[in-house]
């Protein structure tokens, strides 16, 4: 029998009647004899409410209790998909992130899953039941449950698409799959048939509305990823190995512009120019589950070097405190920070052996009279940290000047 693995957004199962369209979604699929298994988020933006919630009763919740407490809202959504099922006369039981046998290590708030014990879910599949499995969360080997992390639920499903071999993982959300940019913010947008895992992986990770572990788990075990609306049959985009097949030339140009906002950048000044001291300033910011992505070292005058690193704006603080306590060790100077900026990006996989790209980049952004703070790039992505206020001007103007507005001659879109 066919198996695929639906997934459903807070925003498909926001009320009553939207969880009635999605049971009416899955009772077509069933009927066509292909076994559905459903990971749902909570609804709408009850996690949100349930944070704040935790936040008006505790200044800094406990991480377990609040991974507990968090777990819940997955929960309603899942026992109310599985009910509306049942009035359509579909056979469907809910399961925990446990009972689903999601095991995860011990990193409350941001758990990785480390196993998938299928059993369970194999079970009811085989005695004719839809599995609708609450997303997001897991279960460590000491039985505390945790959370995977904001778009956790992304992650579940290509995790259990993985784990039980099937034909292909499909996220419905409330868009109708993966553009050139944000159509909220490009209009003129196009939307991209498919797309390969590269490509998607670079735009998830700076702001496309993708969860970037979920596009590397597809990517490890092969597990093609189609992305859709939940509100209507309008085809999507599909994420898969062969995700860009233009040959030659036809390759080389940009495929989308992503913007992540809420960047934050701090600078050591006058730190040591000696072997260790970067991994003595880093290594323990990565113990306290702060991540850092844009790294830039100046060059070294009088045997010391300046070092401007970029984080996500809600780990300022805390990072801000680590790195003043590391200073103080390894004898560097001041520290400067800033928030309010904004990573814009251009990515690509014919990027990686044309030249022009980068400067072209940097001519549409300084003609907008957008300035560039720092810049990173990877084979298939340039990014460009800017103003947070800049951003979305810059978007709109890398779109027209990548010429992303315009049809594609592949896919006719």
């Amino acid at each position: 029998m066919a198996l695929v693995v639906h997934k459903y957004g807070g925003s498909s199962v926001a009320d009553a009647e939207k969880i009635k369209n999605v049971a009416r979604r899955i009772a077509a699929v069933r009927e066509k004899g292909t076994g559905v298994v459903a990971v749902v988020s909570a609804m709408g933006d009850s996690t949100d409410e349930l944070i704040d919630l935790a936040h008006s009763v505790s200044c800094q919740p406990n991480p377990r209790e609040l991974d507990l407490l968090l777990s819940t809202g997955e929960l309603v959504s899942c026992t109310l998909l599985t009910m509306a099922l049942a009035d359509l006369g579909q056979e469907a039981v809910s399961l925990t992130g446990s009972q689903a046998g999601i095991h995860t290590d011990t990193s409350h708030g941001r758990a990785r899953i480390h196993r998938v014990d299928t059993a369970r879910m194999s079970k009811e599949l085989e005695e004719g039941r839809t599995v609708v499995v609450a997303g997001f969360q897991g279960i460590t080997e000491d039985k505390d449950i945790t959370t995977l992390g904001r778009g956790g639920s992304d992650t579940t499903a290509v995790a259990l698409a993985a784990a039980l071999e099937a034909d292909r993982c499909e996220i419905y959300t409330d868009v109708d799959g993966i553009y050139t940019a944000d159509p909220r913010i490009v209009p003129e947008a196009r939307k991209l048939n498919e797309i390969g895992y590269d490509e998607m992986l670079e735009l998830a990770n700076y702001g496309a509305k993708m969860h970037p572990r979920s596009i590397e788990l597809g990517a490890v075990f092969k597990v093609p990823i189609y992305v859709a609306s939940s509100f209507n049959e309008t085809p999507g985009t599909l994420i898969h190995d062969d995700g860009d097949k233009r040959e030659m030339e036809d390759r080389i140009k940009v495929t989308g512009i992503a913007c992540t906002n809420n960047v934050a950048k701090i600078t050591v000044r006058s730190v040591p120019d000696q072997p260790g001291v970067a991994a003595a300033l880093f290594e323990p910011l990565a113990q306290s589950g702060i991540s850092v992505d844009t790294i830039v070292q100046n060059t070294s005058e009088d045997r010391t070097t300046d070092i401007s690193f970029t984080v996500n704006g809600t780990d300022l603080s805390a990072a801000l405190a680590k790195v003043e306590e590391l200073s103080k060790e390894i004898g560097s100077g001041a520290l400067i920070s800033e928030a309010n900026l904004a990573a814009v990006s251009v990515v690509g996989s014919g990027m990686q052996h044309t030249p022009g790209y980068a400067s072209r980049m940097f001519r549409v952004l300084a003609e907008g009279n957008v300035n560039i703070d720092m810049i990173t790039t990877s084979e298939i992505r340039i990014s460009c940290i800017i103003r947070e206020d800049q951003a979305q001007d810059a978007v709109r103007l890398l779109h027209r000047g990548f010429q992303l507005d315009e049809p594609d001659p592949v896919d006719g879109s």
